[in-house]
Formats: structure tokens, sequence, C-alpha cells
């Protein structure tokens, strides 16, 4: 049987001025980075991005929220957002990503249509407070764990190249392991100027061993290769799958352009692969 490759899109729904002060990300005040910035994404925009999504193959669709949490305001905006992406879009995999939340801002996600909570680790715990002061790695894993509790599925992962040692990631894979997600997005650190993380850029090589390594450790767990994909794989891209990537972004990112998704489409045809119908 041919192997099927699943293809998921984020959408930025509020961009940017998040209070926090995690190293790796452009969304934060503090290191004024030259992104664009808006408080919410117009729904009827949201949708339009869904439907675009849909139409080259897209199953996931992920609204994705700036800051460190959910409040009253920002949990009925996602709500009224997936009412309105179920009533247009029925079958897609809603997922949202909207950093700490408890166990019944999770259930009323649940309620208004969201398949999904993406919760990254994004490292270590060791490791996580040279990038982050602001907030804890442990609130990162209780997240997770209220996300399982809820009932949605799981979707957590991290950011290879921050500095991080081989160790790190060892131990950052296995806090991964412990929680058994449905689907682990493998992201990659895309330098930017305003970012105080100027870490070595991973070769082609290890990127594609760290793929490699993940999918040992996580065989049932789908694998997506999402944020610097094109900057850190360039002409390899099409050499992820075969590592044990199941799945990746199409489409631009949070603050960083991605390929047009013809061309992601064009690659994984070339090699002989389908485009998956199912998220199961």
């Amino acid at each position: 049987m041919r192997k099927s490759i699943f293809l998921c899109s984020i959408c930025n729904i509020s961009s940017g001025s998040c209070a926090e002060d995690c190293g790796f990300c452009t969304q934060s005040a503090k290191h004024h980075a030259d992104i664009q910035k808006y408080k919410y994404k117009d729904i009827a925009q949201i949708v339009f991005e869904a439907k675009n999504a849909t139409s080259y193959g897209a199953l996931g669709f992920c609204l994705v929220t700036s800051g460190l949490g959910l409040d009253d305001k920002k949990l009925a905006f996602i709500s009224e957002a997936a009412r309105a992406l179920r009533a247009e879009l029925p079958n897609i995999h809603l997922i949202a990503c909207n950093g700490i939340a408890n166990v019944e801002q999770l259930k009323t996600l649940k309620e208004a249509g969201i398949n999904a909570y993406n919760h990254n680790l994004e490292s270590s715990r060791s490791f996580y407070d040279t990038v982050c002061s602001t907030h804890s790695w442990e609130s990162r894993y209780q997240t997770c764990l209220n996300v399982k509790e809820a009932g949605l599925d799981l979707c957590s992962g991290g950011i290879f190249g921050l500095g991080e040692s081989k160790e790190d990631r060892i131990a950052f894979i296995q806090s991964v392991k412990e929680l058994s997600p449905q689907t682990m997005p493998l992201n990659f650190y895309i330098q930017n100027p305003a970012l105080p993380l100027m870490a070595t850029p991973l070769s082609e090589e290890e990127a594609l061993a760290i793929i490699a390594e993940v999918k040992s450790h996580l065989p049932q767990t789908m694998l997506m290769v999402a944020g610097g994909r094109e900057s850190t794989f360039k002409n390899r891209q099409c050499d992820i799958f075969e590592a044990g990537a199941d799945a990746i972004v199409i489409g631009d990112y949070l603050t960083t352009k991605g390929q047009p998704p013809t061309q992601d489409l064009e690659m994984i045809r070339a090699l002989g692969y389908d485009i998956a119908k199912s998220c199961h």
C-alpha cells in the first residue's frame, strides 16, 4: 500500500503583541520583530482560508492565537470561528492552538467543534529555562494532560535547532512519548535578526536524523514537519518522508511565508505518495 501524506494548514487568527519572552518566537512583543500584528482576524477571512487550504487537499486546519493562554474573550472568539468553519466545512479536522488551557476551557472548545488541541513542549524540561523565563515547561506539560482529560486529540511537539544538546533532544522526545500524542509537530528554528537566539543552523543530514530518531521512539504517532521545513531541508525536502515524516504543513506559517502548496503537491506525487483522504 502506498504511503499517504497528511496535509495541514495553520491560520494565525490573532497575531503578535504577546507578553511572553520565548526567545524563538517573533510574536513576542519583547523582541520587536517586524511582523503583522492584529487582535483578531475576521471570521469570514478565516473560513475563506480554510476553504482554500482544503482545495489543495488539507484535512487539518489549525486556529492559532498569540499570547500565554485562553481568556473568556479569546475562548468565545475561537468557539465562534470553529462553529462557522464547521457549518461550511463539516468534515474538516479542526485544531486549536491557544496556549495554556484548563480542562473546562478545552471542553468548551470541543463542544464548539474543535477536534484536537496543539500545545508544544518546545524542548526538554532542563533546556526550556534558557529560551523562556515568563512561564514554565511544567505548565505546558500540564496543558497537554488537560487536553487528554478533556477528550480532545493531542498534538504536541516542539522546535529543534535552538542550541539544545543531543541529550536535551533525547529527554524532550521521551517527554513527548510519555504524553502519547496523536500528532507530533517537528519545527526547525528559523533565525530572525530580532530574536535573541542565534544558534548554529542544523545541517540537512542532522535534521533528517532527528526525524528518524523521533519516529523510532514514536512509531504510532503522526509526525508532522512544520515550521522551518523549506529553510532547513532546502532541496532535500523530499527526503523527510523516507526519514519518517507522515505529514506536512502547507502554505504560510505564523509569521513566515511557506512555499506554494502546488509545489508541495507536485513533490508528493513525484515521490509516488498519495494525499491522505482521512485523518485516521
